[in-house]
């Protein structure tokens, strides 16, 4: 049995039995916890762990080699499903998710002898299922205001190799100051790092049109020029990956921006029902909600559509757009409905003079279909030019049937 493994370290060719940790101690031993592994046959063996959200993969490893062990194959939790990390280990070590963990636990229990060969083969380029949204990135709606559409994008955060401020080992001798991280903490400076450049370029932009650029020109398809998966392999749905997945060079020229002026989140902020206090802290300043005419949630100026509650009644929106492309410059719309809904759109051309025009367009929703309970249902609208499109992603969720 022979596997890839991507890891930091170059180490040999491991070639050995393996060794299954029996559950003697449920809470203990499979897991491969520190000062758990005691018996004196996993001496020279590859040792099968189960993985936890206790104890990193990690200090596994090293629990396997204090007790002799000479590599190790941790099989993830099955709500993982494809999601798998590659870690700075101690040892030869690989990771494999519950489903490949199944297979190789019905081959040992085939054979008396069962032996695993862990071979290092350098970096595979080009994964034809690229990018895929991992399982614990952050899934929408959003519950604190679902006339918003979360998340608003997904970017670069599965084992990234990227600069560390210590030595991995501890070892003050060495010059090694790399790691491999997964998470929002390495998802975030790529995207920090994606409008740190666009601001570089277009020094005028407000953080609004900056998060615009980056969501309208975001990529749905992978490498395959399939869909977006998800860790179960599925096709990821509005609420995995939002706008799609962020593409630093198309937003650098995104042709029309969704510009949110600072004085329409007072509005919003109101129409959430928050108090003046509460407003107030989160804008630093005093604010009177009686004096301000509020908005409902969908009504902000985004480069998205979340409509909560879709009944009978059609919800109409309006939208701003301004243009940071060609001058003079011709816009024309087109809809991929979501199931059960008609999106109509006035006017459903615009056309652009100059630029930092800008130009005002009305959505409205309607419901075609009866539900008993509250389906979510997907599409987007685009505004298309000679060398734009403009991309902003629809969710909707109906009402009730009374």
């Amino acid at each position: 049995m022979k596997e890839n493994l991507l890891i930091v370290q170059r180490f040999p060719t491991q070639h050995s039995s393996l060794y299954l940790m029996l559950q003697k101690n449920a809470s203990e031993t499979p897991y491969c916890k520190p000062g758990s592994l005691t018996d004196p046959a996993i001496r020279g063996k590859i040792v099968l762990c189960l993985q936890d959200d206790v104890v990193s993969n990690i200090d596994k490893g090293q629990a396997v080699k204090d007790a002799g062990g000479v590599g190790m194959i941790i099989i993830n939790q099955p709500s993982y499903g494809a999601t798998k990390s590659a870690d700075a280990h101690v040892l030869p070590a690989m990771d494999v998710s519950a489903a490949d963990g199944t297979k190789i636990l019905a081959y040992m229990n085939s054979t008396s002898n069962p032996v695993a060969t862990i071979t290092f083969q350098g970096t595979i380029i080009g994964d034809k299922n690229a990018p895929m949204v991992a399982a614990f990135s952050s899934r929408g709606p959003s519950r604190a205001s679902p006339g918003i559409l979360k998340p608003d994008i997904i970017g670069p955060g599965v084992n990234i190799l990227a600069a560390w401020h210590t030595s991995v080992d501890d070892n003050r001798n060495t010059k090694s100051r790399f790691n491999i991280i997964s998470g929002t903490s390495m998802s975030c400076p790529h995207l920090s790092g994606v409008a740190a450049l666009l601001k570089s370029t277009h020094p005028d932009w407000s953080p609004a049109a900056i998060k615009s650029a980056i969501m309208t020109t975001a990529d749905t398809l992978n490498l395959a020029n399939s869909s977006i998966l998800d860790e179960r392999l599925l096709s990821a749905d509005i609420y995995a990956i939002g706008a799609g997945h962020v593409n630093p060079s198309r937003a650098n020229d995104p042709g029309l921006v969704y510009d949110t002026p600072f004085e329409d989140y007072v509005s919003y902020f109101c129409g959430l029902n928050y108090t003046n206090p509460q407003v107030g802290k989160l804008l630093k300043r005093k604010v009177n909600c009686s004096d301000v005419e509020s908005i409902p949630e969908a009504q902000l100026n985004y480069p998205s559509f979340s409509i909560f509650g879709l009944g009978s009644t059609p919800q109409t929106y309006t939208r701003t757009v301004t243009n940071v492309g060609d001058a003079k410059s011709s816009y024309k719309v087109s809809i991929a409905s979501p199931k059960g809904v008609v999106v109509k759109v006035k006017p459903s051309k615009l056309n652009f003079s100059m630029l930092n025009q800008k130009l005002t367009y009305q959505v409205t929703f309607s419901k075609t279909t009866n539900s008993s309970k509250p389906v979510v249902v997907e599409g987007f609208l685009q505004w298309n030019s000679n060398r734009h499109s403009v991309r902003s992603p629809i969710a909707v969720v109906f009402a009730l049937a009374t």
